[in-house]
């Protein structure tokens, strides 16, 4: 499979001072979506933007807002598999995008703002430790005792509207059949293999990775370590807001 290799790793950018608010507050005019900007429905006020109508054709596979996930079930908030974020990492993620159709490789999408709501029903989900379902599939070598706080927490930055958790598809030279990458683990697999450089991964795993990196490196984006697909725009809005509006 062709790994594209042509983007430079730029080097990541400190966050700025964004907007301090309290929750629910209403985002300061540095994160207001432009005149015309595709504003989310019922999200007026957040600065939050539909991403796929910013981005006509972005794969989304929103996890949460089905039971395909490590929950086993639709999470609290998640009301339709929508992706939405503050403008300015809307508009560098869909430049990610637009970079990588040029090669013939796209963004799969799993999760973009989340709700408060949700990362609480994240963590009911942790300390119920009679439910083990998903055990085998998300985190067969963990405990499911030590996920809070390794894996899950009781914070997230997916609710301050400027994160994204995604892969990479290659596709075809016409464009039109697109398939995820291979990187090693899937998404939301709790263990040591899903830190971005970790040593057990084959080279064309950590080809892959090392793809996206740059890709979402080059607008400005920056990897959590601990999590091959978890990326946040370091020119973040507004760092100390955190939203709970659904999801719809």
């Amino acid at each position: 499979m062709k790994i594209w290799r042509s983007l430079a790793r730029a080097a990541a950018t400190s966050g700025t001072a964004g907007c301090a608010a309290a929750l629910f507050a209403a985002a300061c005019a540095s994160i207001a979506a432009a005149p015309g900007e595709p504003v989310a429905d019922g999200l007026a006020g957040t600065g939050l933007v539909d991403v796929q109508r910013l981005t006509p054709g972005i794969d989304l596979d929103i996890r949460y807002a089905g039971s395909n996930n490590f929950v086993g079930a639709p999470v609290d908030g998640y009301e339709a598999p929508r992706c939405y974020l503050l403008v300015e990492a809307a508009r560098a993620l869909a430049a990610v995008e637009a970079d990588l159709r040029t090669h013939h490789m796209r963004l799969r999408v799993f999760d973009c703002y989340r709700p408060v709501r949700a990362v609480q029903h994240f963590m009911a989900w942790a300390h119920d430790l009679d439910d083990q379902r998903s055990k085998p599939r998300y985190y067969p070598n963990v405990d499911k005792s030590a996920l809070v706080p390794d894996y899950i927490a009781d914070r997230s930055g997916h609710s301050r509207g400027a994160t994204v958790d995604l892969t990479l598809m290659q596709c075809d030279m016409q464009g039109r059949t697109c398939v995820p990458v291979d990187m090693g683990t899937e998404f939301d697999f709790f263990d040591e293999r899903a830190h971005t450089d970790a040593p057990g991964t084959d080279d064309r795993q950590r080809a892959n990775r090392g793809a996206l990196r740059d890709a979402m490196e080059r607008h400005g984006f920056r990897n959590y370590p601990l999590e091959w697909w978890h990326y946040t725009f370091q020119m973040e809005p507004a760092p100390e807001t955190a939203f709970d509006v659904p999801v719809k």
